[in-house]
């Protein structure tokens, strides 16, 4: 029996955020026996998703994290990865500007595809001194270092990726725009089909029945806007009692240590990292998400297959709209506002929107099918 093609997959960790997941929506769903994931990652703790992809095969290499004031050793590191594992002919690299570390390496020791793949957009910066939710000087210098670092992703990468229009730009540039190739955040839609037993039985699993329930999927990094949602949320309990807030997304302590700032109300619920957010989903009414910056986040697809109303900031891109669920609000727009906003949707019928997601495109049967049959056709190049 042919042994599959081994890709090496390249992250951070392996928890849930939006690459991450949308990796493994692909792991699951692609021929095994052909196509087989293999992970660089950057951090030495496991991931939530570390013991599935051991499950399914995959091998993990732990690498060095990344600190651009000490990139030595890990560039030591990565030149003697690729000099120990010459088996590897695809590359794939999913993160974002730092990529061009890992495919400067593969490049030197002539690895023949390397893939770039962009999932975020340009960041807006908050540097006000006077808003609570402004970004420190450490996000606002790392947002220098990765806009210095993009010019040479297109000099080391030989394919490049993205999840849709606005971060293929803010990678690549306009002028390459025309060589990126679209791969979309595809998602197993059936495990996210709205049932009202399963809502009901969640919401009573989360304490949170009979209630109003707002809800968030995202980790907490100052680009996903907590406190902004925490204000809003504040304002709809103003306008409706019988209201709770779920929050769902990895934190560290200093971000905890935000949300016990705000002096949160028992109704908010932090539920952190989660391994059955399809579930969690069915307990909401309305999903917030007020970004500041995004790429084409995996989690609106989510909502969109999971029947939910959206509240979206209007910097997020267009490009992953399949229903009439989302609204779109400027950030300029008070919490007040957005909360009244959310008020105004209720009652909606919630409804299975499979067809519309898979007629979107983003459904993983036909995704995978591509994905794989690019590698295919690639390692066979090279073996002409």
């Amino acid at each position: 029996m042919t042994e599959p093609i081994r890709i090496l997959q390249v992250l951070t960790i392996m928890n849930r955020g939006g690459a991450e997941t949308m990796i493994m929506n692909y792991y699951r769903n692609i021929d095994r026996s052909r196509v087989q994931f293999d992970f660089m990652l950057h951090r030495e703790e496991r991931g939530i998703f570390d013991d599935e992809i051991e499950a399914l095969g995959g091998k993990i290499y732990r690498m060095p994290k990344i600190r651009i004031h000490q990139l030595s050793p890990y560039l030591k590191s990565l030149d003697k990865f690729f000099s120990d594992h010459q088996e590897y002919k695809i590359v794939h690299s999913h993160i974002n500007a730092l990529s061009v570390f890992v495919l400067r390496a593969a490049r030197k020791h002539k690895v023949p595809v390397r893939i770039a793949h962009s999932h975020t957009s340009l960041y807006s910066l908050n540097l006000n001194p006077f808003s609570k939710d402004r970004h420190s000087l450490k996000f606002a210098a790392r947002f220098a270092v990765q806009n210095v670092m993009k010019s040479g992703i297109t000099r080391n990468a030989n394919h490049y990726f993205s999840c849709g229009g606005k971060a293929g730009v803010w990678l690549y540039g306009k002028r390459n725009i025309d060589k990126v190739q679209l791969l979309n955040n595809a998602i197993d839609t059936d495990v996210f089909v709205y049932d009202a037993d399963k809502s009901q039985l969640m919401k009573e699993r989360l304490n949170v029945s009979e209630k109003l329930v707002v809800g968030h999927v995202g980790n907490f990094v100052p680009e996903k806007n907590h406190g902004f949602i925490l204000n809003t949320y504040m304002a709809l309990r103003k306008l409706r009692e019988n209201t709770a807030l779920v929050l769902v997304g990895a934190y560290a302590k200093k971000e905890l240590q935000r949300l016990v700032d705000y002096d949160l109300p028992e109704d908010v619920h932090v539920l952190g990292l989660r391994n059955d957010v399809p579930d969690v989903l069915q307990a909401m009414d309305v999903f917030l998400f007020p970004s500041t910056n995004e790429g084409l986040p995996l989690t609106l697809i989510e909502a969109q297959a999971s029947g939910l109303v959206i509240k979206a900031s209007a910097n997020i891109t267009r490009e992953m709209v399949m229903t009439d669920l989302m609204e779109f609000i400027s950030l300029n727009e008070t919490p007040e506002f957005w909360a009244k906003r959310i008020l105004d949707s209720f009652p909606y019928q919630r409804e299975n929107t499979k067809d519309q997601i898979v007629k979107g495109s983003y459904d993983i049967e036909n995704n995978v099918k591509s994905l794989q049959q690019f590698y295919i056709d690639e390692l066979e190049k090279i073996n002409e």
